[in-house]
């Protein structure tokens, strides 16, 4: 579980400090003599592949097991999981959480890839490379991967139209790069740059690298002229920077050829609805019996209509599964666990909401953009919502009411952040209403816009969960009895968030806050308009995010504030300044309701099958940090009755 005290440096120890971290099996554990990995026998003695010692690193990752509900494993099997869409093959890059730098269970980040890293007053970064680790196709994995991603991709004018990525930028400054010798390169800023660790170790991660093998042959500065030119024609893109970005998606995990160091790789070729990954015969993760890692030989996905989910998990066709389950298929699951010999586990999670609003303040609509920017109108809608008749109907009273904001488990908790403008006080509400001037109303009662519309919110969700839709009902029965109509559209995911980037929907649901458990030393970008992800104004992250070059510049000041905050977090040296900015931007954000939240403190079920060993029984469900199972180690799972059962399936 997550200590809040133990993480209230985490990353101040890490960034603003002097800090040399390092991997201690590698450096400070012998390492125990290497295993053939059974699976790969008949491919080295028939010569096709080299012998382990030849293809893990020289200092590989050696895992310790030191929580009671971990022991080492052995190899074997086939892992099933079910996903909602064929593009959730890039959950595999999620889950397996291979990064240069990862969060453990602690959520403290720690090398992975990296050999060690050292941190130099936060804003020199030098990464060491483990020696002899290669790539999943068996080529080395250098410094010059790290160079090819910078000189070739992210300063290339074609393939990066934008400059680079906000990550590598601090105060619109480009870092210095190095390639130091063959496994070592260093990031040099002025100032700290505290967002660079926690984005390479994100469940998105940040790739500051490409495999320059692979990629080359697909990049104008080293493939032949006509030789690339066929190549476009025969891939179907329009130029070599479509071609060189539909061949090196590493996050997209959708090209079986791109070579990984993930523990399992792609074997299907897309299109399908069920795709094989299996282990990296390269992967440079060993335990301490000397078996490389990961245990499960394979891991098979099948495309599942979402809806569906819960019934195949309840059947037992899964061995791992909690993307598309929610807690109201909590009592179902938990009556087809005997017969179907899995268990049920109740994660913690840890977004500051399970469930929000966000009016789109950069709607094109000019009347609901009017509106929703004003702050009296968006303070009525939140005391319009029963968010106890929420809880009681939907969860059982067993779920936290109020705002989208951090949870009581974090160390910059404050009541008054939770509960500003949630009570249900419709009255109040029709009164704000009215003194806007929104007084007309139609035959239904239904509130009628300046230009004489009526006030019909349209909130589209992503289509994944009955569980929205389940709010949505009570919340449109209580907003109609302050005279707005709702209806909710279901839309596929992609389409939702191009349609809100656009500026055409006006109001949607979603998770709330990511990471619900900040400490001051946490980044409070979330609370600002840094990201196009934030649906509440996604033409200003945009903005933000490409340096000006899309998007719309701020022009509220309460948005244009937070956005002052954030930058003077990034600068501040000591914890208390910090927590000063931090409390500031919470009071700001909740005070004004920019995203109006429902529920928070759900439990998320966590499907697992019997027989799959090193599954915590307790965790965190979370996206970032936490990438859902990634800070457990799904390479460390494994099956303990094979190969006549899993292995078989």
């Amino acid at each position: 579980m997550i200590c809040p005290r133990h993480l209230r440096n985490v990353v101040h120890s890490l960034v603003f400090a002097t800090a040399v971290l390092t991997v201690s099996p590698a450096s400070a554990v012998e390492l125990p003599p290497l295993q053939e990995t059974p699976m790969f026998g008949e491919a080295v003695a028939a010569g096709e592949i080299p012998a382990v010692y030849d293809r893990v690193p020289a200092a590989p990752s050696v895992v310790e097991y030191r929580d009671s509900d971990q022991k080492i494993g052995r190899h074997g099997g086939r892992m099933r999981l079910l996903m909602g869409r064929a593009k959730d093959i890039r959950l595999m890059v999620v889950y397996g959480y291979s990064r240069l730098v990862g969060y453990d269970r602690d959520l403290s980040i720690q090398p992975d890839i990296l050999e060690k890293i050292e941190v130099s007053e936060g804003r020199q970064f030098t990464l060491y490379l483990r020696p002899g680790h290669k790539w999943s196709d068996g080529n080395p994995f250098t410094a010059e991967d790290f160079r090819y991603y910078w000189e070739d991709i992210a300063n290339n004018e074609v393939l990066s139209p934008t400059g680079l990525p906000i990550n590598l930028r601090v105060n619109n400054e480009d870092p210095q790069f190095e390639v130091l010798n063959e496994t070592t390169v260093r990031y040099t800023w002025s100032r700290p740059n505290p967002h660079f660790l926690p984005a390479l170790a994100g469940a998105r991660p940040f790739y500051i690298y490409a495999p320059a093998h692979y990629m080359k042959q697909f990049h104008a500065r080293y493939q032949d002229p006509d030789t690339l030119a066929s190549m476009i024609e025969e891939s179907g893109q329009r130029n070599w920077s479509a071609l060189h970005t539909k061949f090196g998606r590493q996050y997209r995990n959708d090209n079986p050829d791109l070579p990984s160091l993930q523990p399992w790789i792609l074997k299907t070729r897309p299109p399908a609805d069920r795709f094989i990954f299996t282990r990296n015969p390269y992967y440079y993760r060993i335990d301490t019996a000397g078996q490389q890692l990961p245990y499960v030989d394979e891991v098979a996905i099948t495309v599942a209509n979402p809806k569906l989910i819960p019934a195949k998990a309840g059947a037992g066709e899964v061995d791992l599964q909690a993307r598309s389950l929610s807690f109201n298929d909590y009592t179902f699951l938990k009556q087809g666990e005997k017969s179907n010999d899995f268990s049920v586990r109740l994660w913690q999670t840890a977004k500051g909401a399970q469930m929000a609003l966000f009016p789109n303040m950069n709607a094109k609509n000019p009347e609901w953009r009017r509106l929703f920017r004003n702050v009296d109108f968006r303070r009525a809608l939140s005391m319009s919502v029963n968010r106890h008749e929420i809880n009681q109907v939907i969860y059982f009273g067993l779920a936290i009411e109020g705002n989208n904001t951090i949870l009581p488990q974090s160390p910059l908790y404050d009541e008054k952040y939770a509960k500003a403008w949630t009570g249900y006080q419709p009255d109040k509400a029709n009164s704000i209403f009215d003194e806007l001037g929104l007084t007309e109303r139609d035959d239904r009662g239904v509130r009628l816009l300046p230009d004489g519309q009526p006030m019909e919110i349209i909130i589209e969700t992503a289509g994944e969960s009955t569980e929205q839709t389940d709010v949505l009902e009570l919340i449109h029965d209580s907003w109609l009895d302050v005279g707005i109509k709702v209806y909710s559209k279901p839309l596929q995911r992609e389409v939702l968030r191009n349609r809100i980037f656009a500026g055409t929907t006006l109001m949607s649901i979603w998770f709330g806050l990511e990471n619900g458990l900040p400490t001051a030393d946490m980044s409070p970008e979330e609370l600002a308009p840094t990201d196009q992800n934030h649906l509440q104004w996604p033409k200003w992250g945009q903005y933000y995010q490409s340096n000006g070059k899309a998007g719309e510049p701020i022009d509220m000041d309460v948005p244009r504030r937070l956005a002052s905050l954030n930058e003077s977090w990034v600068v501040a040296e000591e914890t208390e300044a910090r927590e000063t900015i931090w409390r500031e931007m919470l009071d700001l954000f909740t005070g004004n309701v920019f995203t109006i939240g429902l529920i928070s403190g759900v439990r998320q079920p966590v499907g697992v099958n019997n027989r799959l060993q090193n599954v915590p029984d307790r965790g965190i469900y979370n996206w970032d940090p936490g990438a859902h199972f990634g800070i457990y180690r799904p390479d460390t799972f494994w099956f303990d009755d094979m190969p006549e059962t899993a292995a078989a399936q």
